[in-house]
Parts: C-alpha cells; structure tokens; sequence
C-alpha cells in the first residue's frame, strides 16, 4: 500500500511524507549522516553508518516489496527532513508485529514533522489488514519524542536498563507499544 500524505507543520511549511524510492537512497544517505550527527538518541553514530548506495537501494526495495513494511521519508521543500521505517515479523506468527525507527532533523524539531510522520505509521498500519501491534524503544530521558508517542496512544509496558553507553554513560530505554485493532 502506497503512502503520500502531506501536512501543514507548525511554522507553516508543507511536509510531504511519501514512500521511499531507489532514486531516494543517495538522498537517504546523506540525511542518515547527518541526523546521526545531530542527536544520540538513535542506535548509531555518524561513523558507523556505512551503507552503500546499492545497500541502501535494496533495504527501500525490500521494504516497498513487503506488505508489513515500509520506509517512509518526509520532505520540505524537497529536502529530506524526516525518515521512518517499520519492519513486521519475518515468521507467520510474529508477521503482524513489529518495531519501527524515526529521526527528524535538528533544524525541524519542535515543528511536528514527527507527529505527522507517525500519523502516516498508524494509517499505512491500519490499511495493510497485516500490522496489528506496532513496537517502539525510546531512550528514558528523551521526554519530547515520549511525549509524542504517549499523545498518539502508545503505552509504555517495559523498561531495559543500561541499552545505550555513549562517551561511558549507560541510558535506559523504555519499549511503548500500540496495538492497531481490537481482536
């Protein structure tokens, strides 16, 4: 399923969220680069991203090949902002779930690009008749992303201790989930 969505942000600039495509992946690259640059709330630093073009043309393949998966990038005025990318279950029974990543570049936080990002998440979810719980881990003390997550209807159900050390600092993460459905 297709995703295109567009929304105003706060400042008054259009976001654009659409499926990635191959076109996308040097795009993806340098974005990945520098939003890794930017924050030490995701898994990786800025050295150690050290996907190729062609990697990355596979990994958006992949994801717009599977019904329980997608890549999402958001753009403002044709620059990459935001990117989300979701993976289900690779086995028959873990295929409806799944855990999703979600960055904004610096410049654009605070401006909802990451409510709108994850607004089109729950839509595309709800569409596939596939996704029906997605998963999320967050770091404890990043209370702007919480908060986000909280305010669209993830709960949190777990804690894990000590998952990130950056410069010799353990942070704790909390796992948030959403369930799609009712059944």
């Amino acid at each position: 399923m297709e995703v295109m969505k567009t929304a105003v942000l706060k400042d008054g600039r259009q976001l654009t969220i659409r499926d990635a495509r191959a076109a996308d992946a040097a795009a993806v690259i340098e974005y990945v680069k520098r939003v890794a640059g930017e924050s030490d709330n995701l898994t990786f630093g800025a050295e150690e991203f050290k996907v190729t073009p062609e990697q990355e043309v596979e990994i958006i393949e992949q994801h717009f090949a599977a019904d329980n998966m997608v890549f999402l990038i958001g753009l403002i005025d044709g620059e990459v902002a935001a990117m989300l990318n979701f993976q289900g279950g690779t086995k028959r029974r873990t295929r409806h779930s799944g855990e999703f990543g979600i960055s904004v570049r610096e410049s654009f936080w605070g401006q909802g690009v990451a409510t709108a990002m994850l607004q089109a998440l729950l839509g595309w979810a709800k569409g596939t008749g596939v996704v029906r719980k997605i998963n999320l881990r967050v770091r404890t003390d990043n209370q702007s992303a919480i908060h986000v997550y909280k305010k669209l209807g993830f709960t949190e159900v777990g804690r894990i201790s000590r998952e990130f050390l950056i410069d010799g600092v353990f942070y704790d993460t909390y796992l948030l989930e959403i369930e799609i459905d009712e059944a």
